[in-house]
């Protein structure tokens, strides 16, 4: 295969540049890469000082375009706009658009992410709105839930539009063939739910798709579905509320164990069954999330991503870009104009 090319946001996240940087080099100095090379875009002078620190050179594995400047976690729209230009944010995308990477990478500000990856990608051809799409642990494997965070109030035709772009992303990546799709609501019944998931749901039972039908939060991690569809605000309420589940469970474990004697001769044997269980959960094993919709490819992580995390997302980046994706989804969106101008009306 040619060589890939990756375009990392070095100035992204609550730690940057250097957990982004440190993962990238990590990844280099761990991992059959001879296909690969990084694009760490930032402020030129602290990249090199932590490339030093690493005792990296920048080569043909890294090499850094500079930008002069970035875009803060919690910075809102009409602070950054102005200056999009010269953020490491933009020049990134610009190295996708410009054919000069393959694929971006970011655990930076998902809005801003998200609203520069719409100017300088374009959306695909009838879809009107990118969602994120990542895959969390189930008991009988992984699910996709889509969308958790792109956009708070979405439309019925929206969701229509995730749930299609969800099922490619199965079938291509990870060779679902026919998903399982379900609607994310307060109740199986089909009357259940506000307006926005009675409509969607009307609309997705109409289509030639798996659509099993409304899911609960309950059914979230016993894998019910290949594909949970929601609108941006209520998955990335259950993302981070399930994120904060998990740590709390984990650290009354820990105190349970360290407080017996018992306790600790059990969790001697239990070791290894503990560790794998952490490691199923932890989100950095999963590195990000996909903003499907945008013509390129954009993965976009936790602000908080550590080291571990940058390396899974660009592992990510390295299976979407193998995949095809964008062009695959493109096309299919393409092959249902026709069920999609009847469906936007209804």
């Amino acid at each position: 295969m040619n060589e890939m090319k990756i375009a990392i946001d070095a100035m992204g996240g609550d730690a940057a540049p250097e957990v982004v940087i440190r993962g990238a080099v990590d990844y280099l100095l761990n991992s059959s890469h001879e296909d690969l090379q990084l694009t760490l875009v930032g402020k030129q002078k602290e990249i090199r000082k932590e490339l030093k620190k690493c005792n990296f050179t920048p080569g043909k594995d890294i090499e850094i375009v500079d930008a002069l400047e970035e875009i803060s976690m919690r910075e809102q729209f009409f602070s950054y706009w102005r200056r999009r230009e010269k953020t490491s944010i933009k020049k990134a995308l610009d190295l996708v658009k410009q054919k000069k990477a393959q694929a971006m990478i970011s655990v930076g500000n998902t809005g801003a992410i998200m609203a520069i990856a719409k100017t300088v990608l374009g959306m695909m051809k009838s879809i009107d709105r990118p969602a994120l799409a990542v895959m969390i642990p189930t008991l009988k494997g992984n699910s996709l839930l889509v969308d958790v965070g792109a956009n708070v109030d979405s439309k019925p035709w929206n969701l229509v539009q995730y749930a299609l772009m969800g099922k490619v992303y199965l079938e291509n990546v990870h060779g679902i063939k026919d998903p399982r799709i379900g609607l994310m609501s307060v109740g199986e019944e089909e009357e259940k739910g506000n307006e926005l998931t009675k409509a969607t749901h009307n609309m997705l039972k109409s289509l030639d798709i798996n659509f099993i039908g409304n899911v609960e939060g309950k059914d979230v991690y016993i894998g019910k579905t290949d594909l949970i569809v929601t609108d941006g605000f209520t998955g990335n309420v259950t993302l981070k509320v399930s994120e904060g589940v998990i740590n709390a469970m984990l650290s009354m474990l820990r105190r349970e164990i360290m407080s017996n004697l018992l306790a600790k001769i059990g969790f001697f044997f239990l070791k290894s069954s503990l560790r794998r269980l952490r490691k199923k959960l932890d989100y950095a094993e999963y590195g990000g999330a996909l903003l499907l919709g945008v013509n390129g490819i954009v993965v976009i992580g936790h602000g908080r991503s550590s080291k571990k995390a940058i390396k899974s997302a660009i592992n990510l980046g390295r299976e979407f870009i193998k995949g095809n994706i964008p062009e695959k989804i493109s096309r299919e969106i393409e092959n249902m104009q026709t069920t999609f101008k009847e469906l936007k009306y209804v």
